[in-house]
């Protein structure tokens, strides 16, 4: 590793800390030429998964995307973002588990969904009307249906 500051290529590790949920670690290091400190990190480096978007399209898969989708569909509600980040990290587990070129985003959001409709009702509806675009109120007044069919 170069030192960001000097260039030097000697260097010793002072401390080494894994993240909490294991995915990465964090090392200090010291220049052994200008004596000055640096953080990296080293994680695992992932294949690239595709998500297929319904019109075919492909993109990378960003848990990024799935985090900030659920956030907003959180919003103004009792959940904590431990709770959000939680779901979102099984999800990305699961999809990672399960696929290992490709996944449609169809399986992303139905995940995604199943996740929130246990853990808050207005969250998963307000999720689900982006989700599936409803097109009117009857639409959305069947999902309601449903999920009340659902909890009983």
């Amino acid at each position: 590793m170069r030192c960001p500051y000097c260039g030097s290529i000697e260097d010793k590790v002072i401390d080494s800390r894994e993240s909490p949920d294991g995915s990465e670690i964090r090392r200090r290091r010291e220049c052994l030429k200008c004596a000055r400190r640096s953080t990296t990190y080293e994680r695992l480096e992932e294949s690239p998964l595709l998500v297929v978007k319904r019109d075919g399209r492909r993109e990378p898969y960003e848990k990024r995307k799935v985090l900030n989708g659920v956030v907003k569909a959180c919003e103004k509600r009792p959940i904590s973002m431990e709770a959000i980040e939680t779901l979102v990290d099984e999800v990305d587990r699961e999809i990672r588990q399960e696929f290992e070129k490709e996944v449609s985003s169809t399986e992303v959001g139905e995940r995604v969904m199943g996740k929130l409709q246990k853990l808050d009702d207005v969250a998963y509806v307000r999720f689900a009307s982006v989700y599936r675009s409803f097109k009117d109120l009857n639409q959305f007044m069947r999902e309601l249906r449903d999920l009340l069919n659902s909890k009983k």
